[in-house]
């Protein structure tokens, strides 16, 4: 039978890496014939769109340290099956001129959407197609895995970056207060990684704000001037998604209002809303800072923890669905031990995993509780361990494998 395989949603350190494991696997399998790409997501196959994978063979290790997506993204949100089948039969249609037996789709929580959505008009038509999710997102808010492929990585750019933050805005002694934004609509896991300097015993950053805690901005004000009392700088660290008693984002007002296809509000803004109110309520200086698309895909700070077990998720994810005839689940993580650190590869039910949120555990909230701390860095350090060379050509550019064209 041949295979197909394609890449959704937002970008990653290591989502390339699982799809070099999905190759990997195919190659290594007699009873995989052709591996085929869905050249942006499931709008390749919608539009005819495939690339044959079978000789990329001899650059899996370029493509595992390639960032973002080496076939292209889409997001495309797939209708109810039971309201519009149209869209299904196409797909099925383009699959099966194809011979397709597998077809494999890498994204976060939006992507297990569409692969439960396929996997259930599949079963009801009797289609014997056997449809995969394979975890990746930076969130890290997917549910039944331990953690997310990209996290790992994602973490140890926010590590790295947060200590030079400390180190950039401590050498005058103004007063001074500096909000790092950083990325979760939903959860605070990446802002978690932000915090490690602090969990390592460092006074910084101070405040670390979560969207799983109501944010109070008479609170925060206090906080600070509290803080500016004892140390000249103050360093936040912020989830672009706090919200307020109501619910309400907080600096709604800066809010853009526009949405993605699948109903998710665009977040950017809080560090610029917060650096007003605290120069209007503080007035000392301040700065913020939007890291932005910069701490999805920094592969020059790449996990080897993070590409070695996305690899293996991608290996385990064809090797076991074929050999045990798998369909409509998603492959992830259990973890075994934390000293010495163990995880091992399992698989849920992707109705189980789709349209859920993983969110920070209450507990981890307090984040100055030092046995949070400990737990929370017992949790985190190992996903960042290790350090990936950047591949590089001989002009000393990145050497990236990409198979679409802009």
């Amino acid at each position: 039978m041949n295979i197909i395989v394609g890449q959704s949603g937002g970008p990653s350190v290591a989502i390339n890496a699982s799809l070099a494991g999905v190759i990997q696997a195919g190659l290594s399998n007699p009873k995989v014939d052709k591996i085929y790409g869905m050249l942006h997501g499931i709008d390749g196959v919608l539009n005819d769109n495939l690339v044959l994978l079978n000789d990329s063979a001899d650059r899996l290790d370029e493509l595992a340290r390639t960032p973002a997506m080496a076939l292209g993204s889409c997001r495309v949100k797939l209708p109810a099956v039971e309201t519009d089948d149209a869209i299904y039969h196409q797909i099925r249609e383009t699959l099966e001129k194809y011979d397709i037996g597998c077809f494999y789709y890498i994204g976060g929580n939006d992507s297990m959407d569409t692969v439960d959505k396929l996997s259930s008009y599949f079963a009801k038509h009797h289609v014997p197609i056997q449809v995969i999710g394979i975890p990746k997102t930076i969130d890290n808010d997917l549910c039944n895995t331990d953690h997310t492929p990209g996290y790992g990585s994602a973490a140890k750019y926010l590590n790295d970056t947060m200590e030079e933050i400390i180190c950039d805005s401590c050498i005058y002694p103004v007063k001074n207060i500096v909000i790092v934004e950083i990325m979760g609509r939903d959860s605070g896991w990446l802002t978690l990684a932000a915090g490690m300097p602090h969990f390592r015993g460092k006074r910084m950053p101070q405040i670390i704000i979560l969207p799983e805690h109501v944010f109070d901005e008479e609170a925060f004000i206090t906080r600070c001037k509290e803080l500016l009392e004892i140390d000249s700088t103050v360093i936040v660290a912020c989830s672009e998604g706090i919200r307020d008693k109501n619910g309400e984002y907080a600096g709604q007002a800066t809010k853009s209002g526009a949405v993605d296809t699948f109903g998710h509000a665009y977040l950017s803004g809080v560090g610029k809303y917060l650096e007003g109110l605290v120069s209007r309520e503080i007035g000392c200086k301040v700065r913020s800072i939007e890291l932005n698309i910069m701490q999805r895909c920094s592969s020059h700070l790449a996990s080897t923890c993070d590409l070695k077990e996305a690899f293996e998720v991608g290996m385990e994810a064809v090797t076991r669905s074929i050999s045990e005839n798998l369909t409509s689940v998603m492959f992830g993580y259990e973890r075994v031990s934390d000293q010495p650190y163990e995880m091992k590869v399992i698989y849920h039910a992707v109705s189980d995993c789709a349209n859920y949120a993983k969110m920070v555990p209450q507990e981890w909230c307090d984040t100055d509780n030092k046995e949070v701390q400990k737990e929370i860095l017992t949790y985190i350090e190992p996903l960042i361990a290790g350090d990936v060379p950047v591949l590089r050509k001989a002009d000393g550019s990145p050497d990236y494998v990409v198979f679409y064209r802009n």
